[in-house]
């Protein structure tokens, strides 16, 4: 990365499919694909849903794999007459590392308001995991040229009151909403201007050094023809991946990205 330590982090989002069986072959198809020096170069966590999560663990750890596991989503109380939820606390027995807190789908379809993305993202680091923090505009908003407000709007909420070193731990995912599960790409130089603009956000907010070390992703129809590219911008970090992350050819390629770049 330029300039300083980021490692890149590579993220599949599996959403609603794939039950425990298949995600197990999954994993073992990916273990195959992706080797020690693509681990070395670049972090790589699975986000299955819920009913795969601790078969998923169970593989990670018997054969000691190097895949990190991540979840999809998650209640802000550790426990409580929320059926139907699941808490951090429960995540972080299963070994999860990574949880996606704010993701479109969620704020767009059922009604998750910055304030509750707030308080998740307070409850996954109080159980010792790390958010992913989704942000992004509708094309409605992108047409009326309020991109940077929304994104940014998104952002001051979801750090507010932390402190540096807090924030500098974080991974931030761009998604622009326009852009997941239609095929439409923002172009990696528009996906570079909004990313840059989170991260001098976070400089003015928490200082340099967290603004340097925080994490940003890039989501929305990543695939392995735009991964190289949007990988060469200097303010993404990753890539938060959806679709593409159900083949594991095409998820290896894309964790692959360096060896593609031009």
């Amino acid at each position: 990365m330029p300039g300083d330590a980021r490692k890149p982090l590579i993220s599949g989002n599996w959403k609603m499919h794939l039950n425990h069986f298949e995600a197990i072959q999954l994993v073992q198809k990916l273990n195959y694909l992706v080797v020690k020096e693509d681990f070395e170069a670049t972090d790589v966590s699975i986000h299955p849903p819920f009913t795969d999560i601790r078969s998923v663990q169970t593989l990670i750890e018997a054969d000691e794999l190097r895949f990190l596991l991540g979840a999809q989503h998650c209640h802000y109380e550790d426990k409580g007459a929320f059926t139907g939820e699941v808490s951090p606390a429960m995540l972080a027995k299963l070994s999860v590392k990574y949880v996606i807190v704010g993701h479109s789908e969620r704020r767009e379809l059922f009604g998750e308001t910055d304030e509750i993305v707030a308080s998740k993202t307070t409850a996954i680091l109080k159980s010792g995991m790390t958010p992913i923090v989704c942000v992004g505009e509708t094309l409605d908003e992108r047409e009326a040229d309020s991109t940077e407000a929304k994104v940014l709007g998104q952002v001051r909420s979801a750090l507010a009151k932390r402190t540096a070193e807090t924030v500098a731990a974080l991974v931030i995912a761009y998604e622009p909403i326009w852009a997941i599960g239609t095929g439409r790409t923002a172009t990696a130089h528009d996906a570079q201007a909004v990313c840059g603009a989170i991260r001098t956000e976070v400089r003015a907010s928490h200082g340099n050094d967290a603004a340097k070390a925080l994490r940003i992703q890039y989501g929305g129809s990543v695939k392995a023809a735009n991964i190289a590219e949007l990988m060469q911008q200097p303010d993404i970090d990753g890539a938060l991946v959806g679709g593409a992350s159900l083949d594991p050819d095409e998820f290896a390629r894309i964790v692959k990205y360096r060896l593609h770049a031009v």
